[in-house]
């Protein structure tokens, strides 16, 4: 049996039109000789009926904060109408399919509710379906837990839901379907003349999943490239072959950039070992960031000053930390983290000093550096991220 997992995500499976197209491709595949596993999200974006946002809408803010079981419950309805829509639709074009929750999938997860780890995933239902001839339909970002309460995995969970059912029964490749052609070389609505990548290798695409590009969920990403299973990104609307993302990319190697991706509202630290050398906190100020749950990044430390990031939305909280601690710091707010990413730039020398000469000659201030055999990071003000990014994307000539 040659089994694909195919992903349709909100805006695919939001409209009859769309869903006309979600079930063409999955006709195509079984005339290609496929037998699909379907993955589906909730109907279109908040506003929209069956979305996920607009169901949460329906309840309290402090009963999704006290019982987050309900959440959970709550947030699952959206796939499943989905499930049971895509089966209609199948059925206009005489293809058989079976609608499933998560939990009749067999993915089964611990208690974390609305952010659940999955324990493990038994194929035995999705195999007897698949064996009867049928298609399954399954609702994405959601399991059930050991004791049998409706669990979900984290915003992006579908694409995590496909990648996982592609694991478990050894699939040939797994489609995720969105709005756009596939992974380009920089985000088209910042670059103009941003480019698709046709092959790219897991780990470059993690690392542009993990940057800030919103293609597909990194967790996904982890998933497929343990069991080595090629993913293929692709449009709903239109028949472009899209970005495969495979262990060992065949990318053109004349550049030694694949693509250039983006974080905004990042905020810089600077705490200095001299303004605060008669505090014994100073040796504990990462341990107690960790502590408190404030993620940091761009990491310098050095003798006599700590340097580093941090997500805006945990600067009040990194304050009142700082206060109790009685912790001197400076800061500047609304930086960008510049992510230019390569597999091929491993062992080449050069490309740092290239990224800075062109930031430079563009009039654009680099405030911390960093880089990783894959990846070099460059911080710079908000307000010059744009022109920071056409500049890197048009000098390592990224273009169409």
């Amino acid at each position: 049996m040659k089994i694909i997992v195919q992903k349709f995500g909100g805006t695919s499976v939001s409209n009859h039109e769309n869903r006309k197209l979600v079930v063409n491709k999955v006709l195509s595949s079984i005339k290609n000789g496929y037998s699909p596993i379907v993955v589906v999200s909730a109907m279109g974006r908040k506003g929209q009926p069956y979305a996920t946002d607009t169901l949460l809408s329906l309840i309290s803010d402090d009963l999704k904060e006290k019982n987050p079981l309900v959440t959970d419950s709550l947030m699952s309805c959206g796939e499943i109408i989905s499930t049971a829509v895509i089966c209609d639709e199948l059925a206009e074009l005489q293809i058989n399919s079976v609608p499933l929750t998560g939990g009749q999938t067999g993915i089964i997860t611990d208690e974390n509710y609305t952010n659940a780890s999955v324990l493990k995933v038994e194929t035995d239902n999705i195999f007897n379906i698949l064996k009867q001839g049928k298609v399954p339909v399954v609702a994405g970002f959601q399991g059930i837990s050991s004791s049998g309460f409706v669990t979900t995995l984290g915003r992006g969970g579908s694409d995590v839901t496909a990648a996982l059912l592609g694991a478990a029964v050894n699939a040939e490749k797994i489609e995720i379907f969105t709005d756009v052609d596939g992974i380009m070389t920089a985000d088209p609505r910042i670059v103009r003349d941003a480019s698709l990548i046709e092959e790219i290798s897991y780990n470059e695409v993690f690392q542009f999943a993990d940057q800030g590009a919103k293609v597909i969920h990194p967790r996904a990403v982890e998933i497929a490239m343990r069991a080595n299973i090629p993913l293929v990104i692709k449009n709903t609307m239109s028949e472009c072959n899209g970005t495969i993302i495979c262990s060992n990319s065949t990318e053109d190697s004349s550049s030694v950039i694949t693509g250039i991706t983006h974080m905004k509202n990042r905020d810089q630290i600077k705490i200095s070992y001299e303004d605060n050398k008669d505090n014994s906190y100073y040796f504990e100020i990462l341990d107690s960031l960790a502590n408190n749950m404030i993620s940091i990044d761009l990491i310098n430390v050095f003798p006599k000053e700590k340097i580093f990031t941090i997500d805006h939305k945990d600067f009040k909280k990194f304050q009142s930390l700082m206060i109790k601690m009685k912790i001197k710091y400076t800061f500047l707010l609304n930086c960008s983290k510049i992510a230019v990413i390569g597999s091929r730039m491993r062992g080449i020398p050069g490309v740092m000093a290239k990224i800075l000469r062109t930031l430079v000659r563009a009039n654009i201030e680099v405030l911390q550096t960093a880089d990783s055999h894959t990846t070099i990071w460059c911080l710079v003000e908000d307000k010059d991220a744009e022109k920071a990014i056409n500049a890197l994307h048009k000098e390592f000539k990224l273009g169409q």
